[in-house]
């Protein structure tokens, strides 16, 4: 894989901490700021929101830029973002601060899948974007315990300064690493923006967006209802929290270094394996919830199934865009935070049932199932593409 696309990962990384760290540091935001810790959670809400919204219109906006200058204001935009909100005694300050790092990181991701696609050839395209998503994994595994370890050393501050820093390697890579320019074929040869977007009207891309959505929602609200889980039901310590994510963190990224492999030439295969797996999964976790062992083996496997099917549709959703090629990566990112945006809702809804702390991990499953009701629309005609696709590089 190219030197350039670790080098989007280490910025991919930074972003997903910053997504992520979060949870560990509200109650500390909510006293130093003067507010509840109910009010200091819209913070998470507003990062989404920014997601969302941002990535396509962001995307457009620097569709007649070349990628590097693109991802490198992106970087910028965000490391500024921090720095602000590491400086500011103002709640709304910081607030807006999270809107704007969250328009950075949906601009910078739309542009970075479309870019990691682009330096290698149509048929490592999984692999590529495996390793650029493997920054979000990591980001589970190491910065966001490590984050919430100097966040309660030093002060939640100090984790958003943490978080600039790993930007200016990062900018510096990329200004390294991505070619400069804009080749001619491609600025003469691009679609314009109205072509571009109305490849929304596909169905096909449609589908896989929702199919991408739901699989994303079922991973965000079991992960983000969690930590009642190990400390409740499992009756562990507050500090086994950040070994299970690490698991999840570390599952992930096996299965989404593993999927980047195959979802190129047998996609089919890792939904129709994965996706009954992942929806098996999330039941038994909440059955098992009680075993500590049990639970925590659960967890690494779910954050596996759960990058490996995330990481195919992210996939697909590029395969679906081709006609759009400096949009594409805004679907995937817009139709993933949807799902990161819908999932905790979703699974918060399910606290006030006989369930209780367990509600989450059976509205993952029902998430789940969901998409295995709609998948099979997809399924056939994926087939028929991906067996085209073999016969053509049989035949060069």
């Amino acid at each position: 894989m190219p030197l350039p696309l670790y080098l989007l990962a280490v910025a991919v990384f930074a972003m997903g901490t910053s997504e992520f760290m979060l949870a560990g540091l509200l109650p500390d935001m909510a006293s130093d700021l003067g507010v509840t810790v109910g009010t200091a959670g819209t913070l998470t809400s507003a990062f989404a929101v920014g997601m969302v919204v941002g990535a396509p219109l962001v995307a457009a906006l620097a569709r007649d830029r070349p990628p590097r200058s693109g991802l490198l204001g992106f970087v910028l935009a965000f490391a500024a973002a921090h720095v602000v909100g590491a400086l500011t005694t103002s709640f709304a300050v910081l607030f807006a601060t999270r809107v704007v790092a969250a328009v950075a990181n949906a601009g910078f991701l739309a542009v970075a899948l479309t870019a990691a696609a682009a330096l290698v050839p149509p048929e490592r395209k999984g692999r590529a974007l495996a390793v650029l998503l493997s920054g979000t994994t990591v980001a589970t595994v190491a910065g966001v315990p490590g984050g919430s370890v100097l966040g309660t050393s030093l002060g939640w501050r100090a984790t958003f300064w943490a978080v600039a820093a790993l930007c200016l390697p990062a900018a510096l890579g990329i200004l390294k690493g991505i070619p400069a320019g804009r080749g001619n074929d491609e600025a003469t040869d691009r679609p314009s923006l109205t072509v571009e977007l109305a490849q929304l009207a596909r169905p096909r891309l449609l589908l896989v967006m929702l199919l991408g959505a739901l699989v994303n929602a079922a991973t965000f609200g079991g992960l983000t209802f969690l930590a009642p889980v190990v400390t409740g039901t499992a009756g562990l310590g507050e500090w086994w929290v950040s070994v299970a994510l690490m698991l999840f963190g570390a599952g992930g990224f096996v299965g989404v270094s593993v999927a980047g492999r195959l979802s190129d030439r047998r996609p089919v295969e890792v939904l129709a394996v994965g996706g009954p797996l992942l929806l098996l999964g999330w039941p038994a976790l909440a059955q098992l919830a009680d075993e500590p062992v049990a639970l925590l083996v659960l967890v690494c496997v779910q954050g596996a199934l759960s990058f490996a099917l995330g990481g195919t549709l992210i996939a697909r959703v590029l395969h679906e865009a081709a006609g759009a090629p400096t949009m594409a990566g805004s679907y995937a990112t817009a139709a993933l935070n949807i799902g990161a945006a819908a999932g905790p809702v979703i699974a918060a809804t399910a606290l006030g049932t006989r369930a209780g702390a367990l509600g989450p991990l059976w509205a993952s499953g029902l998430l789940v199932a969901v998409a295995l009701l709609v998948a099979p629309l997809l399924a056939l005609p994926l087939r028929t593409a991906v067996a085209a696709h073999r016969g053509t590089e049989e035949r060069a």
